[in-house]
This record gives structure tokens, sequence and C-alpha cells, in this order.
């Protein structure tokens, strides 16, 4: 993690980051819903830093219906593996440590309008 915009989630606005299963584990399976940010390479896809904005702006405007963490460099393809998200930067959300969806690249703000609503209403598969 080593653009500003990344660092600034963790530095600025809290979010841990995620660094090993046990943290991931830990972190989802609290109560109520988690958003995991995995960047991707800011320095190859230019969505990654959109996202990186965008992500504190979404969590003002759903009034904390969920927490936020970004993946470390190091742990992100394991990340991607457990989650079967492949597509990056994305946004993957967790209720009782399981991935309940996922919204890859970035979007048009409508459109996290319009998804995260039906995200947050979903029940955890196996929960």
């Amino acid at each position: 993690m080593t653009h500003p915009l990344i660092e600034r989630l963790t530095t600025e606005y809290g979010y841990p980051v995620l660094e090993n299963p046990s943290d991931l584990a830990e972190f989802t399976n609290r109560d109520g819903v988690h958003c995991v940010f995995i960047p991707g390479d800011a320095a190859r896809n230019l969505e990654t830093t959109d996202v990186a904005v965008v992500l504190p702006e979404l969590r003002m405007t759903f009034q904390g219906a969920f927490d936020c963490a970004v993946t470390s460099d190091a742990f992100e393809d394991k990340v991607k593996t457990l989650t079967n998200v492949f597509k990056t930067p994305a946004l993957v959300f967790f209720r009782a440590g399981r991935p309940l969806a996922s919204i890859p690249k970035v979007r048009d703000w409508d459109d996290y309008i319009h998804r995260i609503p039906q995200i947050l209403a979903l029940e955890a598969q196996g929960a």
C-alpha cells in the first residue's frame, strides 16, 4: 500500500490493514457488515485511487452501515482467491465471516447507491 490515497484510508480514517487470514477472520466475523477494499496495483490501475476516494464517502452516505478495511499488498492475492473476486480494485462485503457480494472496478455513484442497499439486505450463505 504505497499510494497516498490508499494510505489515507488507514491513517486518516483508521481502516485496519488486513495482513493475513487471521486478520480477515477477526474483521469479518464481528457483528454487522464489513467492506474489504482490495486495491490492486495503484501504479498500473488508475481506478484504484478513484475507489480509495469514493469508499469513505460511501461509508458516510450509508451512515456507517458497514465498516471498512484494506488488504495489504502481500495478502491481496489470498483474499482474491478466498472470495473469488479477481478484478481490482474491488469492494468485497462480508457478514458473519462470509462474503456477501462484491463491487469490482470503479462505478458511477448511482450504481453504488443502487447496489449497496441490496448487498446490505443479503444474509451470509451458510450462516
